[in-house]
């Protein structure tokens, strides 16, 4: 566990970027949208909160019909609502996803649906498979995040139950799932539930603990993801009424306490009956309500477009503030956009989209379009560069191993791989006028970016 002392030593205060951020609106109309996904492919699926999910193409066209409608399933409104979504890591093969929702009685559901056997376009409604569910004694405080993990499995955040304060304490209880982040095989079954508990589980056989239970100390965890990278967890947990913080851990980091009721941030707040500080993970980067009041966890940026924002943590607050967190914690803000954040997502190029609440989908952009970056002491050269009907390739000092061209908005229109290579000669009679970015990928597993014009 992090000590209290060695947290508050790698807290920063915020401080004025180098890096740039900017937003493009990509689609707006839709009607109260909280969050965004993919599933594999080029197209995006936006959560209403109302209970209707929506297919949003990359030529920005949002589908007619939508995936799904479950509003009659769902009470929505404040916290409330259609809340989270998660495609099953073989989506390809099994049609499977899950969804989050607030349900008519107010406690929350998660369920298993399955694509259209026919359509791709369309989600099943009769085939719903219902995992967990969660009595909530309040209406705020709902969580509402689903990922999965490198390991497989689902992980699902929950908020503390409500009012204010946790006034019973539910996030430092083990023995209610309320306050925690969750961590089920949802693979396979045991007894009468739909889903197994892993067996590396912290509290798999502790008889006065859930097996449920992957964290806990959690306030209310709006929005977590994985690194795609180095599969850390980022969890981005709302405050009470001073500090919104971040916390960060590996992904075998289990049965972590992250300190709430007893700490909001790295602030005291209800310290009765509470363990020793030592005992508790205090987060890597917080700010103040001075900023911001209520935070919202994004995605570490690992997308092909943008070299100044490569590998920053995005968060965003609902004030309109937007912000990163970089590999050394440093906590960094970019001022505030006209938006109220209430999500983030990422196509499958790991570009970054940001979710206003108010109905508009926006594309994250960073200042600097990779031209050719210091990765490698190894040089690509692209001959000629502006080019019409071929590009040459060269790199010197190792062998290519893979070649993508990516144009601007993240889609690769040309691959090939297994290459080994030090030079290629690629014809681009197929590929449209315009500026795209080379990225090479050496023998040695770096990578190397170089913009290329195409006449």
């Amino acid at each position: 566990m992090k000590k209290l002392l060695i947290t508050l030593l790698i807290i920063v205060t915020t401080y004025t970027q180098a890096q740039e951020v900017n937003l493009e609106l990509f689609q707006n109309g839709f009607n109260n949208p909280v969050d965004i996904q993919n599933a594999g492919d080029e197209r995006l699926f936006v959560v209403e909160q109302a209970g209707i999910i929506k297919i949003l193409n990359p030529d920005a066209t949002v589908n007619p019909t939508p995936f799904l409608n479950i509003t009659s399933l769902i009470s929505s409104g404040g916290e409330r609502g259609l809340l989270g979504l998660a495609f099953h890591p073989d989506y390809v093969n099994n049609g499977y996803f899950f969804v989050y929702y607030t349900n008519t009685t107010g406690d929350t559901q998660v369920a298993r649906y399955t694509v259209d056997a026919t359509d791709s376009n369309l989600a099943d409604p009769t085939t719903a498979v219902l995992i967990i569910d969660v009595d909530q004694p309040y209406s705020n405080h709902n969580g509402g995040c689903i990922q999965f993990g490198a390991d497989g499995f689902l992980y699902i955040g929950l908020g503390d139950g409500g009012s204010a304060g946790d006034p019973q304490n539910r996030s430092q209880n083990l023995e209610t799932l309320l306050g925690k982040i969750l961590r089920i095989d949802i693979d396979t079954t045991d007894g009468s539930n739909n889903y197994s508990i892993p067996s590396n589980n912290p509290f798999a056989d502790d008889s006065n603990a859930l097996d449920e239970i992957w964290a806990y100390g959690v306030r209310n965890p709006w929005r977590f993801s994985f690194d795609s990278e180095s599969d850390e967890l980022w969890i981005a947990d709302v405050g009470q009424g001073a500090i919104e913080e971040i916390n960060r851990a590996a992904l075998d980091a289990a049965g972590l306490n992250y300190g709430w009721r007893c700490y909001e941030g790295t602030q005291t707040y209800n310290t009765s009956g509470c363990p020793d500080p030592s005992e508790l993970t205090f987060p890597v980067a917080e700010y103040s309500h001075a900023i911001g009041y209520s935070i919202t966890g994004g995605y570490v940026y690992h997308g092909n477009l943008y070299s100044d924002i490569q590998d920053l943590y995005f968060f965003a607050d609902l004030n309109g503030l937007i912000g990163t967190v970089d590999n050394n914690n440093n906590l960094i803000t970019y001022g505030n956009f006209s938006g109220a954040w209430v999500s983030f997502g990422e196509d499958t190029t790991g570009e970054l989209y940001i979710v206003d609440i108010a109905g508009s989908i926006y594309k994250v952009k960073g200042g600097e379009i990779f031209d050719t970056q210091s990765f490698s002491k190894s040089q690509v050269s692209l001959t000629p560069n502006p080019a019409s009907s071929s590009v040459h390739i060269l790199l010197n000092g190792h062998l290519m191993s893979k070649i993508d061209i990516i144009d601007l908005k993240g889609a690769i229109v040309y691959t090939e791989e297994n290459l080994s290579l030090s030079e290629k000669n690629i014809s681009l009679e197929s590929i449209k006028s315009g500026i795209y970015i080379v990225k090479v990928l050496s023998d040695n597993e770096q990578s190397i970016f170089k913009k290329l014009i195409i006449n």
